[in-house]
């Protein structure tokens, strides 16, 4: 594994992170024909295959655990170049993500570090059930994830908790929401829903008022901006993150539906055991800052 080829490492990365082998032709100055070749010997090589050639093209199982070590080995040697330069260059990292925590305290916690540490992020959107499989995958080499558990080779940090609450335009409220939020009255106003990953709205309306899937309309919006505007513009209700319904609450643009129920979602940073020094620190100081900006875990 430790002698893979870097042309052919680098053509089988290319194809997972642009999608097709052509667009990877693209990012290599090569043409098709010779990164599948090169991806072709790779497979050749380990005795194994690794690329589904699909559009997007997507890693085999243990494609998966390839990418994982082609991220880290192009880290670790990104990592030994700047050590051994007077003038370390940008090295970058493909960290998995939320929306709504890319939406709100990331990047101000995020940036101080990375303008410290010469790192450029190349982030990956997900729903935060789903960017631990990101980083299993060897799309990322860590990750914001809502499972406690770490990967195998991995290590989980607490970082804080999200907290959520049901709102809605005045008017909205006012027309489908009177008497407050009642069951009856739920079954004819629209709900707004991130993506068909997003179960917050789900599990809120069966817990509390035991409306299963189907029994409401909904919006799907899958943009965390144009969602909270189509909340503001009384297209719908739904869950929003505290932190970013707070101001608008105060300025009675939002009402909350429920004020005494919300929603808590976990946040856990994972990461590698054995990472880059400044990827250590990254982290590191991140899991700092998260614990400032986010509710303490219970």
């Amino acid at each position: 594994m430790t002698n893979i080829e870097p042309r052919r490492g680098a053509a089988f990365l290319a194809a997972i992170d642009s999608g097709s082998l052509e667009q990877a032709a693209v990012l290599l100055h090569i043409t098709p024909s010779a990164v599948s070749q090169r991806i072709s010997a790779l497979e050749d090589e380990l005795g194994m295959p690794l690329l589904v050639r699909t559009r997007p093209c997507r890693p085999t199982v243990p494609g998966m655990r390839v990418l994982q070590f082609l991220r880290r080995r192009a880290l670790l040697e990104a990592e030994f170049a700047a050590d051994m330069d007077t003038d370390p260059g940008l090295v970058k990292v493909a960290l998995a993500v939320n929306n709504d925590t890319l939406a709100t305290w990331l990047l101000p916690a995020l940036a101080p570090i990375l303008l410290v540490e010469n790192l450029l992020i190349d982030l990956v959107l997900d729903n935060q059930g789903h960017t631990f499989a990101l980083l299993e995958q060897g799309r990322a080499v860590a990750c914001i994830a809502g499972a406690a558990q770490p990967m195998r080779g991995c290590t989980v940090t607490p970082l804080g908790v999200m907290r959520y609450r049901m709102v809605s335009a005045p008017a909205f409220a006012q027309r489908y929401f009177p008497d407050g939020l009642e069951r009856e009255a739920a079954r004819r106003a629209p709900v707004m829903v991130f993506d068909p990953k997003d179960q917050l709205q789900k599990h809120f309306l069966l817990q509390h008022l035991g409306l299963q899937e189907g029994d409401y309309p909904f919006h799907f919006v899958p943009a965390s901006d144009p969602y909270v505007q189509a909340i503001l513009l009384g297209l719908g209700y739904g869950m929003l993150p505290q932190q970013q319904c707070m101001p608008l609450l105060a300025a009675a643009r939002l009402v909350d539906l429920a004020p005494q129920l919300y929603v808590d979602v976990p946040l856990y940073w994972h990461a590698w055991q054995v990472q880059p020094v400044r990827l250590e620190r990254m982290g590191a100081q991140l899991v700092a800052a998260a614990r400032q900006l986010l509710l303490p875990m219970p």
